[in-house]
C-alpha cells in the first residue's frame, strides 16, 4: 500500500472551541482500523457474490497477508479508553477531546468526502462536525457503543443544512479511491481491476438514497449493524434488508460481471 498520505496535525491543548477547525488543513490520512478503499470494495464483491449470505454473516475478504479487517470492532480495552477519554471531554478535558478527535476523524472526513466529492468542503464539514462535537459533549449518552455513530450524525446533519437536501449522495471521485488503495503488481490486472471497481462505484451511485448509505457506513466506514441503524435512525432488522436489497439492486445492476 502506498504510503503518500498527508497526516492530520495532532492538536495541542486548546483554550476555546473554536481552535478545533484549525486541525483539518489538510486532508486527514486514512487511520489503520478504518477499511481501505480496496479492502471495502472487496468485501462489496464478496457480499455479491454470496447469495447466501445474510448482511449480519458476510465476513472480510482474505488477502494475501490473511483476512482483512472490513468491520472493525474495538477491544474491550480500546472501548474503556474511548469511555474515559468521553467522560474526561465532557468534564472540560480539550485534551481528551483532541485525542477523541484523533481517533475518529478520518471516519467522519471519509463519510463526509464520499457525500460531497470536494476535499476542501469535506474538510470544512469535518472541523465544524468537531467543533459542533465539542460544544455538545455533555448532550452524549454513554451506552456502551462506539462513539463513531455520534459523530457521523452530526455530520450527516450539516451536510443535509449545506445541501438543503437530506437525501444521501455517493460522490466519491475515481481519483481518492485510488489514491487510498493498495498497488495491483501487474498493470494488465490492475487496469482491470479500476474498470470493474469503477462499475461498481457507478452501480452504488445508482441505488437509492438510503440504499447507497447503509453501504456506505457498513462497507466503507466499517459501522456495526447498531451504529449503521443509530444513524440512519432505523432498527437493526430494517438495516438487514436494506443492505440485503441494495446487495440484490447492484448484483442485477452489474449483471455480467464478474463478481
Amino acid at each position: 500500500m502506498r504510503s503518500n498520505r498527508t497526516s492530520a496535525r495532532r492538536p495541542a491543548p486548546v483554550s476555546a472551541p473554536r481552535t478545533i477547525p484549525a486541525m483539518v488543513s489538510v486532508p486527514p490520512a486514512l487511520a489503520p482500523s478504518l477499511p481501505t478503499w480496496r479492502a471495502a470494495l472487496d468485501a462489496i464483491w464478496a457480499s455479491l457474490a454470496n447469495d447466501s449470505a445474510a448482511p449480519s454473516q458476510v465476513g472480510p475478504p482474505t488477502g494475501p497477508l490473511g483476512p482483512r479487517r472490513v468491520h472493525p470492532e474495538r477491544d474491550a480495552a480500546d472501548q474503556a479508553r474511548i469511555a474515559a477519554l468521553v467522560e474526561l471531554a465532557q468534564g472540560g478535558d480539550k485534551e481528551a477531546f483532541a485525542q477523541l478527535y484523533d481517533s475518529y476523524v478520518d471516519t467522519v472526513f471519509r463519510y463526509v468526502l464520499v457525500r460531497v466529492a470536494n476535499r476542501s468542503l469535506a474538510e470544512d464539514l469535518t472541523s465544524e462536525t468537531f467543533l459542533r462535537a465539542m460544544r455538545r459533549i455533555d448532550s452524549f449518552t454513554w451506552q456502551g457503543k462506539d462513539i463513531a455513530a455520534w459523530f457521523v450524525t452530526i455530520a450527516r446533519n450539516l451536510i443535509a443544512d449545506h445541501v438543503k437536501s437530506a437525501k444521501f449522495r455517493f460522490e466519491v471521485a475515481t481519483a481518492d479511491m485510488r489514491d487510498a488503495d493498495e498497488r495491483v503488481d501487474a498493470p494488465d490486472t490492475e487496469v482491470l481491476t479500476r474498470l470493474r471497481d469503477e462499475r461498481l462505484v457507478e452501480a452504488i451511485k445508482g441505488l437509492g438514497p438510503d440504499q447507497a448509505e447503509c453501504i456506505t457506513l457498513r462497507f466503507l466506514q466499517g459501522l456495526s449493524l447498531a451504529d449503521t441503524a443509530k444513524v440512519i435512525g432505523k432498527s437493526e432488522g430494517a438495516v438487514k434488508q436494506l443492505q440485503l436489497r441494495a446487495t440484490r439492486a447492484l448484483r442485477k445492476s452489474l449483471e455480467g460481471v464478474e463478481l
